[in-house]
């Protein structure tokens, strides 16, 4: 069976109907695990006491902002190339939890940074670039609304997804590119250890775990709802037409 069937709405619909339930659950099971287990169950930092805690919500939500718009881009480009409706839907879906994470990520990131930092906010190169995804997010969401037909309003949105993916990448490795700055470098990595000690480590894991599954969940959720929304329109118009 071909991944490009799944495109198809009604086959989109019956899968996704099957998904959601254990989607759900297991995200409300990583979620309330996690948060419970590191903000309750973890030891004060002998430097920056008890807000370390903080790392159990910044950080997901920090990934999930820029690999929400990954996501996006992914989809955009199908539907550049395909012109396959669901991908475009499931793009449109994304924005606005993506514009939740990239908030969460900024709120937290300020209240973590004051007593760190002694400010709430600096020009640092990743906190730039993260304000500037931010903007993107939103507009990417303004213009769906202000385009009334869909298939354009997809073209458009798609374009912009391109140009908003180099601040998503910046938003991810300005640390690495450019030494000034006062944020600290990832402290998750795939080629080396994690800074930080097993016991952050591992409910920061599940936290990360539930994060995903959110997503998932949200975006399956939103998808359907456009795929509806599509159809009744599809339906209203065929009538006024008759």
């Amino acid at each position: 069976m071909s991944f490009w069937e799944y495109a198809n709405p009604v086959k989109f619909m019956a899968l996704s109907g099957r998904v959601l339930p254990f989607a759900t659950v297991l995200a409300i099971s990583c979620l309330l695990t996690g948060l419970v287990w590191g903000f309750f169950f973890t030891a004060d930092d002998f430097k920056q006491g008890s807000t370390v805690k903080i790392i159990f919500l910044h950080v997901p939500a920090a990934l999930m902002a820029i690999n929400i718009w990954l996501m996006m881009l992914v989809a955009s480009l199908i539907w550049l190339v395909r012109r396959h409706h669901v991908s475009a839907l499931a793009a449109r879906a994304a924005a606005p939890i993506g514009i939740t994470m990239t908030l969460i990520a900024l709120f937290t990131g300020a209240i973590w940074g004051k007593p760190m930092w002694g400010t709430y906010w600096a020009w640092d190169p990743r906190l730039t670039s993260f304000m500037i995804l931010f903007v993107f997010y939103l507009g990417y969401a303004a213009l769906w609304q202000a385009v009334e037909d869909d298939d354009t309003a997809a073209d458009l949105t798609s374009i912009l997804c391109m140009v908003g993916s180099v601040f998503a990448l910046l938003s991810r490795y300005a640390v690495n590119l450019w030494n000034q700055g006062l944020h600290q470098a990832a402290t998750l990595t795939a080629t080396k250890q994690s800074p930080i000690d097993a016991s952050y480590y591992y409910p920061l894991l599940v936290c990360i775990v539930g994060f995903i599954t959110l997503f998932i969940t949200l975006v399956l959720l939103r998808t359907r709802m456009h795929i509806r929304l599509r159809r009744t329109r599809a339906l209203l118009a065929r009538e006024a037409a008759q």
